[in-house]
């Protein structure tokens, strides 16, 4: 099977070099660069933005292991800083017993007493050559040192800023990932939004019922109160006159004295 993918592959190259010519290999990267292209934006969003979120959180194991060196460093650091101290205060200590061996011979004494013995000048001399000699390995061992443990203390500052700088970038990162997950959500709740369309027809039926229903409510209620007049009878009575309307006011409020009076004034005035 594998070896008919790979004649074919073949069989594929060499027939679009015989059609195309030099230009096969043009035709071929554009089209995989099409392809891939088709391919990349056919990804749903959704698993772009968990692919950004994984390869953000992957770079926590660097960040550890980046920790633990720094971690490894300041410790060598640190006691390389303590040897160094006990050089030092070592290196003064030789420093002033030569300066006393240095400052007798100075004397031009034969014989010098040191703890109890006594020591020849000769005797003063070698010692004297011995020390300062293993004085002076140990001053330039001692310069080395200093010089190693600032070498790797401006390495330890730079990788702490590294560091640093890292893991502001991965806090950052997982920030613009939660911002591109939310405006995702935003642009799924509008499109949802505009897709919606809600049925109103029934909606619009009920409101037409309900002012039918309504107008025939308004309609009985004004038969109910109409007054009704029967043209079927025969009229016994004319309309009242205008002349004794006075006298019908008058009756229809009480009528008596009162009303007597109350004519009386106004046929007065």
């Amino acid at each position: 099977m594998f070896k008919r993918l790979i004649f074919g592959v073949f069989a594929v190259a060499v027939v679009g070099g015989l059609l195309f010519g030099s230009s096969a290999m043009s035709y071929l990267t554009t089209s995989c660069e099409r392809v891939s292209e088709t391919v990349e934006n056919s990804i749903p969003l959704e698993f772009q933005i968990d692919r950004a979120r994984k390869m953000v959180r992957d770079l926590e194991p660097e960040v550890r292991r980046s920790m633990h060196v720094i971690a490894k460093e300041e410790v060598e650091v640190e006691q390389l800083d303590a040897r160094i101290g006990s050089s030092e205060v070592k290196s003064e200590k030789e420093k002033s017993e030569i300066m006393r061996l240095q400052s007798d011979l100075q004397t031009g004494k034969s014989v010098f007493r040191y703890a109890g013995r006594k020591y020849t000048s000769g005797e003063v001399k070698q010692d004297l050559s011995r020390r300062f000699a293993r004085f002076k390995t140990s001053d330039a061992t001692m310069a080395s040192l200093r010089d190693m443990r600032d070498a790797r203390q401006r390495n330890l500052d730079a990788a702490r800023q590294k560091l640093a700088a890292m893991m502001s970038s991965q806090r950052q990162l997982l920030v613009e990932v939660e911002n591109l997950e939310a405006q995702l959500k935003l642009i799924e709740v509008a499109r949802a939004s505009s897709d919606l369309q809600l049925d109103d027809s029934q909606l619009a039926r009920a409101k037409g019922l309900m002012a039918d229903i309504r107008a025939k409510l308004d309609v009985a209620a004004k038969l109910a109160n109409a007054d009704t007049t029967f043209h079927d009878e025969i009229l016994l009575e004319g309309p009242a006159s205008v002349e004794n309307i006075a006298e019908q006011v008058a009756e229809y409020f009480g009528g008596g004295e009162r009303s007597a009076i109350a004519v009386a004034s106004y046929v007065e005035d």
